[in-house]
């Protein structure tokens, strides 16, 4: 399995342990990552792509589940598992937030991990709203760091 796989996977338990604990999201993240570098013997690379993945997720995550709710028709954000939407928050957050990253790349290491933490359904329905995410996406101008374009 590849580093950024790893990375993503580690970041999939951190930001699922954000959402089902009872602190704010703020307070949340930070024992996340505090008990991440307890607990999870990662190689730095790893841990550190995981946390700019959990850091940017939850910095950016009413944007990201705007995006979700758009791209998602009849469906939604609280009827979605935490799985699921903790894998469409990333990989959104890859397509928007990394530029190294290709939008197809990202969808795929999302549909890939959801085949590990997903229902047998999650594949498919997650394939499903990043293509609509991806063209919502394209269709308006998206921060990126290094750009000057606001979203």
């Amino acid at each position: 399995m590849g580093k950024r796989r790893s990375g993503r996977e580690l970041a999939l338990q951190m930001l699922y342990g954000i959402d089902v604990s009872s602190e704010p999201p703020d307070e949340a993240l930070d024992e996340a990552l505090d008990r991440h570098g307890r607990s999870f013997k990662a190689p730095p690379d790893v841990a550190g792509f995981a946390r700019s993945l959990v850091v940017g997720v939850t910095e950016n995550r009413e944007a990201l589940d705007a995006v979700i709710s758009e791209a998602s028709e009849h469906w939604r954000l609280d009827r979605m598992s935490l799985v699921d939407r903790n894998i469409l928050r990333m990989a959104i957050f890859e397509m928007t937030h990394m530029p190294e990253m290709s939008p197809s790349m990202a969808m795929n290491e999302a549909i890939e991990i959801a085949k590990s933490y997903g229902t047998e359904a999650s594949p498919a329905f997650i394939n499903g709203i990043l293509d609509r995410a991806q063209a919502i996406i394209g269709a308006r101008p998206v921060s990126r760091p290094g750009s000057k374009e606001k979203s």
